[in-house]
């Protein structure tokens, strides 16, 4: 245990005669450090927020994208209010959605959220 204690004793006087020879000796270049201290959080903590928010978020929409292009007629859909469909018809930004024999809506593209595999609306 006295050890312990005097090994405790011996880093916080080397730590404190550590930062009395830092303020002697840099006082001028406390600011300068400081300032690139500050620039150092800074870009850690964009790289930080880059990673993780704007990547995926991009990443995301890039897929979006991706299924709202690859989206042709016949293929099965969900879209963002869970209505299950069938793509009937393509048009510009709108889609023919058959729900139901007989039954067709038109929905904007941004509105499907997944496509399904074939054959998970079975028809009747």
């Amino acid at each position: 245990m006295k050890f312990i204690l005097l090994s405790v004793t011996s880093i916080a006087t080397i730590f404190n005669s550590a930062i009395c020879f830092a303020d002697q000796t840099g006082a001028a270049t406390a600011p300068e450090n400081n300032v690139m201290s500050q620039m150092i959080f800074f870009a850690v903590i964009f790289a930080a927020f880059y990673f993780f928010m704007f990547r995926p978020q991009n990443k995301r929409a890039k897929e979006h994208r991706d299924l709202i292009s690859g989206v042709t007629s016949g293929d099965e859909v969900v879209t963002t209010g869970g209505i299950f469909g069938k793509i009937s018809k393509v048009e510009d930004s709108f889609f023919m959605l058959a729900i139901a024999d007989g039954v067709e809506i038109k929905v904007q593209k941004q509105a499907v959220t997944a496509a399904l595999p074939k054959g998970t609306l079975k028809a009747k």
